[in-house]
């Protein structure tokens, strides 16, 4: 017994998946507990807010991670234009995932969708279920919106929305009419925007849905939250903006093959509950259930544009910003 325990040993030591998140250590590990249980396959995990993409780009061939785990769909650009990632082939990740929700040529995955909602004043303006992005640039508006920096990847990715589709003309013109519209100069993250139009700042503020949802549960932030209702913009026409967390398989992954499992198992069902839940966001895959949390907010229509499609205009979205110095 003890022979064979010790033969064994750095069989099952080789069978691991290095991994670098920018999703924090709460959220994937017991995710990552249950793929091993299952498997067999070790899991090592790298967190950090910041640098994991240049750290992947200086580690070169030398990568010791072999799947990058984003919080956002602006990482995921990033590591593909640099040009750092490897396809993700496999007919399960295809089956799970929309192919909106996936690069063409398979260089990301979404693992979790949440919507860029705005959030309005329960006491000055109450619900607007008919309300659209186009509106937040109406007179009616003026002095009452509060957002963070125009450049923040989450404002980004709905401004390249609106270019996908209105074009790059129409588009400048909302977004001036936007920034006269703002109660104070962009600053602070969403969970800020939403403190502001309890405290009347502003009336109107965009935020990503889990954010609302995160605040409900935080003691502190929960008097925000009950200030506002979250709204769910262009229902009668073509739908929320999504932002996605993902994945990518780096370049030079040395572990491959475990990590495609590891992919996989992300995108079944099992995991897709436990990793929306637990951030309150949505699963990508469209038979699993969304948290009670969630669904209480209701069911509502989103953007069916390709994320591939909407990415395309991410540099234009950053010229507008400048041109109209959204931020200033």
């Amino acid at each position: 017994m003890i022979t064979v325990a010790l033969t064994a040993a750095p069989v099952y030591a080789e069978q691991e998946v290095n991994i670098y998140s920018f999703r924090q250590p709460f959220l994937i590990q017991p995710i990552l507990d249950d793929f091993t249980a299952q498997t067999g396959i070790k899991t090592n995990v790298v967190f950090a807010k910041s640098g994991l993409i240049e750290r992947v780009q200086r580690e070169g061939k030398h990568a010791r991670a072999d799947l990058v785990l984003t919080s956002n769909f602006s990482d995921l650009m990033q590591l593909e234009s640099l040009d750092l990632t490897q396809p993700i082939r496999s007919e399960v990740v295809s089956n799970n995932v929309p192919a909106a929700f996936r690069d063409p040529e398979g260089d990301w995955v979404a693992l979790t969708k949440r919507v860029r909602n705005v959030y309005s004043s329960k006491e000055r303006l109450g619900a607007l279920p008919n309300l659209r992005y186009e509106d937040l640039a109406a007179p009616e508006y003026k002095g009452k919106i509060c957002t963070r920096s125009g450049k923040h990847p989450y404002n980004v990715g709905l401004v390249a929305s609106m270019i996908a589709h209105h074009g790059e003309a129409a588009t400048k013109t909302w977004l001036q009419g936007v920034k006269a519209n703002l109660a104070r100069t962009p600053q602070g993250n969403d969970r800020g925007q939403v403190k502001a139009v309890k405290e009347g700042l502003c009336d109107l503020a965009l935020g990503n849905s889990y954010y609302y949802g995160n605040m409900l549960e935080d003691p502190e932030q929960q008097s925000w939250a009950a200030a506002v209702n979250i709204n769910f913009p262009n229902q009668q026409d073509r739908g929320a903006h999504m932002n996605v967390s993902g994945v990518v398989m780096t370049k030079y992954a040395k572990n491959a093959e475990n990590a495609l499992k590891l992919v996989e198992f992300l995108t079944e069902n099992k995991a897709q509950s436990m990793y929306a839940s637990v951030n309150k966001e949505y699963p990508v895959k469209p038979d699993v259930a969304v948290s009670a949390l969630v669904a209480s907010w209701g069911e509502f229509k989103e953007d069916s544009l390709p994320l591939s499609e909407i990415s395309k205009y991410r540099p234009q979205a950053l010229k507008l910003l400048d041109e109209v110095k959204f931020d200033l």
